[in-house]
């Protein structure tokens, strides 16, 4: 029986990896020190994503636990370490006022869980213009977006009522395709 699972394991995956294969993987570490200013807080969080082959899509998953104060919201911003940019992709909302413009970000799993799990599908669709105007960033723009995180200028922010900046930060890390 053990000898089967590990057939069909290996055969799933075989016909899985030309999908996956040509995926570029995104993640991010989330922590309070990685805020701008630094916030205290025994939270964490991890980002993990899959931009799509065609770079049209990204399919994502963003973990926390721990936070300290009741999670608002949740984002892709654009800047580079050490500096707070504008928020480009909602990743999830709660209530009014913290609504998704786009109104396609799923809801934030409700209070302080001590983990909650996010998961979506971003597209142009998906992307807002950049709250700094001289960010130059555009609504629908994907491709912008993806070339600010390839480019190491895309971070993720989880957002509470106690730290509204944000609670736990990271800074996104692409791989590269071909590698």
């Amino acid at each position: 029986m053990k000898r089967l699972q590990t057939v069909l394991v290996l055969i799933g995956g075989f016909l899985l990896a030309p999908s996956i294969a040509g995926a570029e993987r995104i993640s991010a570490d989330l922590s309070g020190y990685d805020e701008v200013p630094s916030v205290s807080t025994v939270a964490q969080g991890e980002f993990s994503a899959q931009i799509a082959r065609d770079d049209r899509s990204i399919s994502y998953e963003l973990r926390y636990s721990g936070l300290q104060g009741t999670v608002q919201q949740a984002h892709i911003h654009v800047a580079q370490p050490g500096v707070n940019g504008s928020i480009v992709i909602w990743l999830c909302q709660t209530a009014t006022p913290f609504l998704d413009p786009t109104g396609l970000a799923p809801q934030c799993p409700a209070g302080q869980a001590t983990e909650a799990v996010v998961t979506g599908n971003i597209t142009a669709a998906n992307v807002i213009a950049g709250s700094t105007t001289s960010q130059q960033l555009t609504a629908g723009d994907l491709a912008e977006i993806i070339a600010a995180i390839r480019a190491g200028v895309g971070y993720v922010n989880v957002h509470t009522n106690l730290s509204p900046g944000g609670e736990i930060r990271g800074h996104l890390d692409a791989s590269r395709r071909g590698k």
